[in-house]
């Protein structure tokens, strides 16, 4: 059937086109020419560099020799998940290819990038090292004393001013708009990009569901553990996010050996992690633990 393979193939690019319309952490997405396959199949190697400070020239003998360090660190993904689903043969080639073009949209939309946007935030919100506050913000002039704060903390930490992103939720970035001030815009001006999260996807701390544990079959994450997170200011350098593995796979129901259905699976591999010298970079605001 080569040429419902070549239909279905057709749907592959609209499965990157919607995790880019609608993943609100895809402006984290490190370079992927930075990070090469490490030994393992869920490895990645990623380039460190060091280098040795100023010290004081001679006039007799010159420069003080120093040291560049380019050290390969190996960091393992912390992300692989997928799902596989089935499509009767009796449709025929033209409503399988749209069943399968409306599934994996719905799919991606409605269960992928939610989850992966909630394992990012709460990963970087639960290491250790960053910039992290708890409190109630009641008011839009609360909103803009803590996005002041945060900012503030990373300039201390000589954090650069550039590529800062701020994650807030649609009620607090409300609040500081409702103000229409000088004030409220520069708060909101002292980052590069400003992105609205549901809360839904903005927690401290979540759980990935196995799929086949009592309870868990629905798959997807469970946000009982976690505090709301008001805001987040990251420095996108800070952070090692990339997708490794991520396929969409079509099986037809001669290759099928369990049904007579065509086969639609998913999977995705990759890492949301802080590089260690750049804990500075991420900056969490979240509600107070009950």
């Amino acid at each position: 059937m080569p040429n419902s393979i070549s239909l279905f193939k057709a749907y592959i690019p609209i499965l990157d086109e919607v995790y880019k319309l609608a993943a609100l952490t895809s402006v984290l997405d490190g370079a992927p020419e930075l990070a090469r396959q490490g030994n393992s199949a869920n490895e990645l190697i990623i380039p460190k560099m060091s280098m040795s400070g100023l010290a004081n020239y001679s006039r007799n003998s010159g420069y003080v020799g120093g040291d560049v360090t380019l050290t390969n660190e190996t960091v393992k993904c912390n992300y692989d998940r997928g799902r596989m689903f089935m499509v009767d043969a009796l449709d025929d080639m033209e409503t399988a290819a749209l069943a399968f073009g409306r599934l994996s949209g719905e799919f991606i939309r409605t269960r992928v990038v939610p989850e992966l946007d909630a394992f990012r935030f709460s990963t970087y919100a639960s290491k250790a090292g960053i910039g992290k506050k708890e409190g109630t913000l009641s008011t839009g002039k609360n909103v803009i004393e803590a996005l002041r704060a945060a900012h503030a903390a990373m300039d201390e930490a000589e954090v650069p001013a550039e590529d800062r992103v701020l994650f807030i939720t649609s009620a607090l970035k409300g609040a500081v708009d409702d103000l229409d001030t000088t004030a409220s815009r520069a708060a909101m001006d002292l980052a590069s990009q400003v992105i609205v999260v549901p809360q839904g996807r903005f927690k401290t701390a979540i759980t990935l569901n196995d799929g086949t544990t009592g309870g868990q079959e629905d798959g997807g994450y469970k946000t009982d553990d976690g505090q709301d997170i008001n805001f987040m200011l990251i420095h996108r350098p800070a952070v090692i996010q990339y997708q490794k593995h991520i396929v969409p796979k079509v099986i037809t129901p001669e290759q099928n050996q369990d049904a007579d259905a065509w086969k639609f699976g998913y999977r995705t591999v990759g890492i949301a992690e802080v590089y260690e010298n750049k804990v500075a970079g991420i900056y969490c605001h979240s509600v107070a633990a009950a």
